[in-house]
């Protein structure tokens, strides 16, 4: 009898998000799932971990599905690393991220906490998938992203994934029957164009709020924008290699030892 494949989930959103509670359900139908979740939403923290204070893990029952489920007070890279030094008794054969409430797509992956805990779970040599959904509300409908989900997470295991990259899906907010299925790209250069709305609390102390707008500066048809703007879920290989190879011969021309 072939054993069904260790699945650890985990997100940025919180354990009680409807986003993770889908990834669940379509896991159930893969594998033995073991969620590992932060405790309370922490979107945008990036790769942050927990370094000067303690961390905190709970067993709880959210549903009455079969997956063990852990609540932690740490970020989702904390998230994964006690998963798989401390919590699980064997390695997960994958590790899956999301449903995001939102985009992570093109630079958005650099602020992500769903994709940074697939990037952990890639650090440590374990198959890894961060999925979104473009749609910000927390009663967002994650049923058009089931299939593709279900898809996507089943040739991981069948496939692999090359060692250091793991993927970053991001499914369009549209329904089922619009989607014209998934689209393999690159990341598009983009970047936030970021205004700092500033007040005053009623003591008379500046405070600020971050606001702004994303701009799109690629016009390429191979990227993750164009595919979601065109009704594609998009996915990106990323590697958490950050070493910009090209450079290399270049600055070994610099007289850097004169």
């Amino acid at each position: 009898m072939n054993k069904k494949p260790l699945i650890l989930v985990t997100n940025d959103d919180g354990i009680t998000a409807p986003g993770l509670r889908t990834l669940i359900e379509v896991m159930n139908t893969i594998g033995d799932v073991v969620v590992v979740a932060p405790d309370s939403p922490q979107s945008g923290m990036g790769h942050a971990i927990t370094v000067n204070s303690t961390l905190y893990v709970e067993n709880v029952e959210i549903d009455d599905n079969k997956q063990i489920e852990y609540s932690c007070s740490g970020t989702p890279a904390d998230c994964v690393k006690l998963a798989v030094k401390q919590i699980l008794d064997r390695r997960p054969d994958i590790c899956v991220s999301g449903i995001n409430h939102g985009s992570n797509s093109s630079i958005n992956v650099i602020y992500s906490g769903t994709m940074s805990a697939a990037l952990e779970a890639g650090i440590e040599g374990i198959p890894a998938i961060g999925f979104s959904l473009c749609d910000y509300n927390w009663g967002a409908n994650f049923e058009a992203c089931k299939g593709f989900v279900k898809t996507i997470t089943e040739n991981v295991l069948k496939n692999g994934l090359p060692k250091g990259v793991v993927l970053n899906v991001n499914i369009p907010n549209l329904p089922k029957e619009d989607i014209k299925g998934i689209k393999v790209c690159r990341q598009a250069k983009a970047n936030w164009e970021e205004e700092f709305d500033k007040r005053q609390n009623p003591n008379g102390r500046d405070y600020y709020w971050l606001a702004g707008k994303f701009v799109n500066l690629d016009e390429g048809e191979d990227t993750d924008e164009w595919a979601l703007e065109h009704g594609y879920v998009s996915l990106v290989p990323v590697q958490f290699d950050l070493t910009a190879h090209h450079c290399i011969q270049n600055l070994n021309t610099w007289n850097l030892n004169d």
